[in-house]
């Protein structure tokens, strides 16, 4: 579970500094499938009974506004490249 949470804030900042949007975009991607896969671990973690469903339900509620943000992220990346794109 720590390394999939830490992956996702890695992903971002290795996307940030990326020379390209479409690289950015991709690591953006990376750090989405690195939030899924910390769901997947919460869902085991409560099938296992180390962790309650009420607490899941907070972390796997936190866990989609990260995937709701990224996928702000992405769009606005997105945007900025068609932009970019169009000069």
């Amino acid at each position: 579970m720590r390394r999939a949470a830490v992956s996702i804030t890695a992903n971002i900042a290795e996307g940030y500094g990326r020379f390209s949007y479409l690289e950015n975009i991709q690591f953006c991607r990376q750090s989405r499938a690195s939030v899924y896969e910390l769901r997947d671990h919460l869902t085991t973690a409560v099938d296992v009974g180390y962790l309650n469903q009420k607490k899941f339900q907070e972390l796997d509620s936190l866990a989609m506004d990260a995937v709701r943000l990224l996928n702000g992220y992405t769009r606005a990346t997105k945007k900025l490249k068609a932009a970019s794109s169009a000069v």
